[in-house]
């Protein structure tokens, strides 16, 4: 089992996961709070949203608390994250359709908006492509789709820059400073980052238009498209 893998199943690891991301990703809040104003644009006030990577919650609540008439559908591999998400959204849970596996277990919807946020660096180019793809298919005409995920220049000098910027980030948030640069070389060896143009010509080749840059975090980037 991965380190990746161990750290969505492990029962230590999920009940403390939701203390992750808004410490290790730079304007985690405030990305979270874009998204959601990127997708009130077009969805109406009852819209229903797929939302996948749902596990741990924390996108979940914040778009539910800024938006009390969605509902949502939310996909992870994971069942214990899909648990500690049930746990996270609280009183908000009843709005909240959690389903075990990937794309290919979401609803065919058709959906007013689609988030997949901190997810697609989990996988190789082929299956973002694929789930592009599917989550195009899923959507309403015109509807936003917003990712948000590792994404850096792929120059020899570029890519250790902006990663040796991120170390430098979680040693910043408190991070001791040699699990800071573990960090750094999991993200470097395990996971599949690719450059923003190879990122922004997927959402162009499921049929997605006009994908915006709308957020910047070091080593992170986050766009929204239409379908």
């Amino acid at each position: 089992m991965t380190d990746i893998q161990t750290m969505f199943s492990d029962p230590q690891a999920v009940a403390k996961y939701t203390e992750g991301p808004p410490r290790f990703v730079p304007g985690y809040n405030a990305m979270l709070s874009m998204a959601a104003i990127l997708l009130a644009e077009r969805a109406p006030e009852n819209a229903q949203v797929l939302v996948l990577g749902a596990g741990g919650g924390l996108e979940l609540k914040a778009f539910a608390e800024a938006h009390q008439g969605w509902s949502f559908d939310g996909v992870d591999p994971s069942a214990a994250m899909l648990g500690l998400a049930r746990k996270t959204l609280g009183s908000c849970a009843p709005r909240a359709r959690l389903h075990q596996g990937y794309i290919d277990d979401a609803p065919d919807g058709p959906f007013d908006g689609a988030t997949c946020l901190l997810t697609l660096h989990f996988v190789d180019v082929a299956e973002r492509r694929r789930i592009a793809s599917e989550v195009r298919r899923r959507l309403k005409p015109r509807a936003p789709f917003v990712v948000a995920h590792l994404s850096a220049p792929n120059g020899d000098h570029e890519r250790p820059l902006w990663l040796s910027r991120y170390s430098a980030f979680l040693a910043a948030s408190g991070v001791e400073p040699d699990k800071a640069a573990a960090a750094r070389d999991a993200v470097t060896n395990h996971l599949e980052i690719l450059a923003p143009a190879q990122d922004e010509a997927i959402f162009r080749e499921a049929g997605f238009s006009d994908p915006t840059l709308f957020y910047t975090g070091f080593a992170f980037r986050g766009w929204v498209a239409y379908a």
